[in-house]
């Protein structure tokens, strides 16, 4: 036995002594190649969910376009194995890219909704991505005016002054931001008092089981304040059951999201014949 063990630790790759974690790197390394071809040939889509009004919880404020990232066989690649990989490398920039350009493409074909998406601060700066941007809202006078550009916070605090810049440049044009996964680290007030967002979106760790959490009431219900001080809509994420929606509503957020409301689908919404899903 222990030779045996000692010929299969022979066959690993040089700084590998552990079967278990060359495995693991295997398997990391092998979903990072679907990635890179996926995005090469455009193998993505959008998933929507709708954001509901929180005093009229049947009628959408809005709708957010998730990226969804294919496999070969058009599986979804769940994105929890991939997105932290990528944050930084330009294999995110590129996935900023088509999740704008779907986007774009969605707010041309329908005029009657609005959209957010997901963007990196680090996409600001890139060229690719800024050149989709302005030819998506040279398409139709409206466009800006009913796109929602999502940055996380910890995003938004890697490279402050670049967002600040970046913001004061396109909210002329109509283009409003949401400040996501609001709470979900640590807070700076400093740098929050100064960024004008319209949209503040309170991290999800908050909204699950509020009902009957009266710690996370406490924290969600002086995000909402403070979302009101600064003239934001807020929005509340990850609802998932009638309780804590009207938990939040009472605390004061404009707005719900979460399954209690619909998953993300690849089928839009607004083309969804009533009670049927297509989760993605």
């Amino acid at each position: 036995m222990a030779l045996r063990n000692k010929a299969r630790m022979a066959d690993l790759p040089p700084g590998q002594s552990n079967p278990l974690d060359y495995a693991v790197t295997s398997r990391d390394r092998a979903t990072m190649d679907m990635v890179r071809a996926a995005i090469t040939h455009k193998q993505v889509m959008l998933a929507y969910q709708p954001v509901m009004t929180a005093h009229e919880p049947t009628l959408p404020a809005f709708y957010e376009g998730l990226i969804r990232v294919l496999d070969e066989t058009g599986r979804v690649i769940p994105a929890k194995d991939f997105m932290t990989a990528v944050t930084t490398d330009d294999l995110g920039r590129q996935l900023d890219c088509l999740a704008l350009e779907l986007s774009l493409a969605t707010l041309i074909r329908q005029p009657q909704i609005r959209l957010s998406v997901n963007m990196s601060a680090r996409s600001i700066g890139y060229k690719r991505w800024n050149e989709s941007l302005r030819r998506g809202l040279a398409r139709k006078p409206d466009i800006g005016a009913r796109l929602i550009l999502e940055i996380s916070e910890e995003s938004a605090l890697t490279m402050p002054e670049l967002v600040l810049d970046f913001m004061d440049e396109q909210q002329p044009k109509g283009i409003a931001f949401a400040l996501d996964d609001f709470g979900a680290g640590l807070t700076s007030f400093r740098h929050f008092k100064e960024f004008f967002f319209d949209i503040l979106k309170l991290d999800g760790q908050f909204s699950r089981n509020i009902e009957h959490d009266t710690e996370n009431q406490s924290i969600a219900g002086a995000i909402a304040t403070i979302a009101r001080q600064f003239d934001m809509y807020s929005v509340a994420s990850r609802v998932e059951n009638p309780g804590d929606a009207a938990t939040l509503s009472s605390l004061g957020f404009d707005c719900l999201q979460g399954f209690l409301f619909g998953a993300p689908s690849v089928t839009p919404p607004w083309k969804m014949p009533r009670g049927r899903t297509n989760v993605a």
